[in-house]
């Protein structure tokens, strides 16, 4: 509203000036004209005869006088005076150099000041006019802003985890969709966040109740009469082993813990390429033991990008053990990368019996087949990607039996160098 106002007053004053300044050089000019006609017609036509002023005042409305040179004039000179409240215009025009006399030129210009007064009138009053305007659109068009955003900020103040209901967009105007859309993809996330957070904490209770029930009934079935030392050996290691089992998966809950400050941890600039490289030995030494062998594909030389370094080493760490876990003895597991438009891929192949791609691999406790695990791999790698701004997938491969894990990082990730 500021800036309009000062943009009319701006073009106000310009508008007003040019007007101003094209009647005074249209009178300045036909005056010089005047004078100049008059003094080339008296020095060489009549010489030494006098100016006839009446004439010249009935026939064009100017005063004409012979003076001598004024001490402060030495060309052409105008001057504007103010006499019995009418305004004068006065020129001074250089007419007998011998004699050093000025013809003195003065012509009445107040009709012309009353028109200005007139246009000065005017444009004030198209200016109050336009201020007014203003300020009324401004007032519309702020309440227009400050409904929407009331309304917005309403809803999102009402709402808590078990109340999270996305926008709707078709009652947003067109300027306010772009803020709807990433408000409703937060909601989105943060609808997914607790959804997993729940089968989460579900899933724990759950993974911790059944082994605690086995190892009671089989304490209390033990108790019930004598038993031989073997017996008694055979329900203590069984506890052990059950023990060893809830401690895993306690350690991976412990870990979950870790992962949420890891997210807190601030970008560095690697060169993803080389950290690669770098992990993949010891995967290679990893896959080796176990009689696997762990092929690498990295493209292209370098790739610099701003990471969480440890929210990186959790999901790759995670791929590749899966990977070599699930893979034949003596197959093949490959990590390979490439750039894309948009960001850039790392991939990690295994030749294992592939995956049922109808359920949901990253919720807690999914477990593929008999190998051992508590289900909670998958679930850290896809809430680390989710808070780097990363995404993660897993599907069967096309040319072989076997998954392909893919890990796309996007060129302008979420997280920010601080």
């Amino acid at each position: 509203m500021i800036a309009s106002a000062i943009l009319i007053l701006l073009f106000s004053t310009l508008l007003y000036n040019f007007i101003k300044q094209s009647l005074y050089e249209e009178v300045k000019d036909q005056l010089i004209k005047q004078a100049s006609f008059i003094a080339t017609t008296v020095t060489t036509s009549h010489p030494g005869e006098k100016i006839d002023s009446v004439y010249l005042k009935k026939t064009l409305d100017i005063s004409v006088e012979v003076i001598h040179k004024p001490t402060d004039i030495n060309d052409i000179t105008f001057k504007e005076v103010e006499e019995n409240g009418r305004h004068y215009l006065i020129l001074y025009y250089p007419y007998n150099f011998t004699e050093q006399t000025f013809l003195k030129v003065t012509k009445d210009i107040s009709s012309i000041r009353e028109i200005l007064a007139k246009i000065y009138k005017t444009i004030l009053f198209t200016n109050i006019l336009a201020f007014a305007f203003i300020i009324l659109y401004a007032l519309i068009l702020s309440n227009s802003i400050t409904r929407y955003i009331t309304n917005l900020t309403t809803r999102l103040s009402s709402m808590n985890e078990n109340m999270l209901k996305p926008i709707r967009l078709r009652h947003l105007p067109e300027e306010f969709q772009p803020l709807g859309k990433s408000i409703n993809m937060l909601i989105n996330r943060i609808q997914t966040f607790v959804k997993y957070q729940k089968e989460l904490f579900i899933g724990i209770a759950h993974e911790l109740k059944t082994p605690l029930a086995v190892m009671k009934l089989k304490n209390e079935v033990t108790l019930l009469k004598d038993r031989t030392p073997q017996e008694y050996k055979e329900t203590i290691q069984l506890n052990i082993k059950t023990i060893n089992e809830m401690n895993k998966m306690i350690e991976n809950i412990l870990t979950i813990g870790r992962q949420e400050s890891d997210q807190f941890e601030s970008p560095t600039v690697i060169d993803l390429i080389e950290y690669l490289k770098e992990k993949s030995s010891n995967y290679q030494l990893l896959a080796s033991s176990e009689g696997k062998e762990l092929k690498i594909d990295l493209k292209p030389k370098r790739y610099p990008v701003a990471i969480q370094p440890t929210l990186l080493n959790h999901i790759i760490q995670n791929l590749i053990q899966n990977a070599i876990k699930f893979t034949k003895d003596g197959g093949t597991v490959e990590l390979r990368s490439y750039p894309t438009p948009e960001g850039i891929k790392i991939e990690v192949l295994d030749e294992g019996p592939g995956i049922d791609e109808s359920i949901d691999l990253f919720a807690p406790f999914k477990r593929k087949g008999k190998k051992g695990g508590v289900g909670l791999g998958l679930f850290l790698a896809k809430t680390a990607a989710d808070a780097m701004g990363a995404t993660i997938s897993i599907k069967n491969r096309k040319d072989k039996e076997g998954a392909v894990a893919t890990l796309f990082i996007p060129s302008q990730l979420i997280c920010s160098i601080n």
